[in-house]
């Protein structure tokens, strides 16, 4: 573990850093309250900070504040390391944001005791922020296939609704297309083969698909093997040579599954955001009904929604 250590007495500052190297510690050393500002703020700063109260430039409470401040999910475990003593100044110093204090000259089994809390304090709570973490991305991606799920791509076509409603092109075109696609006899798929095989072509849909697409489309799965694509920045027939291509890169590949090698095609309904159509609602019922055409023409085809401009 790293520990940033901030006093301004050389020889306190070399006897410090000696300990906790010998402790096993990766240390760095700064003499100054502006330098371990300086350092806090930097990527991969260290998580327990030991400060000395009175320093140039910042003092310790000053830099404590200030780090507090900057709010973050892991703020670093800071020792306030002080000669002073009375209740009220070991009141301010927890006040101002420490997790904890320790008096000089320190007491070499008090300090390994202190750091020993720190440390594991600050490794609760990185497991905390992990499962955090975790749970946020079950809650918004799709189990099976891991790409955003029905809450969190609606949120995101929301969210792109909003940003285009804000910056219509001088022609008054909104540059939002979107795709709303499924499997097409996907449910004999899962009659003949298993519903093994079903997920498995799935999960290759998927995996075809996002190799197809931008670094700023979006993706998810609705629910079954209903999916939808976002594409943002794309005028009409940009959309259509997306959608096309997509088409036609899922019916040329075939996709093994324990059932063998399958192949299955898609169709698309596409829509956008036309001048004045700003409404999701209406928006995914343009592009479900040009699916329904789609699939009322043949399959294995992408149809544009007839909607208003």
């Amino acid at each position: 573990m790293r520990i940033l250590i901030a006093e301004d007495n050389s020889t306190e500052r070399t006897i410090l850093s000696g300990v906790l190297k010998k402790w096993g510690y990766d240390v760095r050393a700064v003499d100054n309250g502006l330098a371990a500002w300086d350092v806090l703020q930097q990527p991969e700063a260290a998580r327990l900070v030991i400060l000395d109260w009175m320093m140039p430039g910042l003092d310790g409470p000053d830099v404590i504040r200030r780090v507090r401040a900057l709010g973050g999910q892991q703020p670093p475990y800071i020792i306030l390391l002080t000669g002073k003593d009375e209740k009220e100044d070991v009141f301010s110093g927890l006040e101002a944001g420490a997790n904890d204090f320790i008096g000089k000259p320190f007491d070499r089994n008090e300090l390994y005791a202190r750091i020993r809390v720190g440390q594991r304090s600050i490794e609760l709570q990185t497991s905390l922020f992990e499962t955090q973490q975790t749970l946020n991305h079950l809650a918004m991606h799709d189990t099976l296939t891991g790409i955003l799920n029905r809450r969190a791509i609606l949120e995101q076509l929301t969210k792109e609704i909003a940003r285009v409603r804000r910056a219509r092109t001088n022609d008054g075109t909104i540059p939002l297309g979107i795709g709303f696609f499924d499997v097409d006899h996907f449910k004999q798929i899962n009659d003949m083969h298993g519903h093994q095989a079903g997920d498995e072509v799935l999960k290759a849909l998927v995996s075809i698909i996002a190799g197809q697409m931008r670094a700023y489309d979006y993706f998810g799965r609705l629910g079954g093997d209903e999916f939808l694509v976002i594409t943002p920045e794309t005028g009409d027939k940009n959309s259509e040579n997306i959608f096309a291509r997509l088409s036609k890169k899922v019916a040329a590949t075939g996709i093994e599954t324990v059932a063998g090698q399958l192949f299955v095609s898609i169709s698309i309904g596409v829509a956008s955001v036309g001048a004045g159509t700003f409404e999701l609602d209406k928006l995914l019922a343009s592009a479900d009904a040009a699916l329904y055409q789609a699939k009322q023409a043949g399959r294995n085809q992408v149809v544009w929604a007839n909607q208003p401009r």
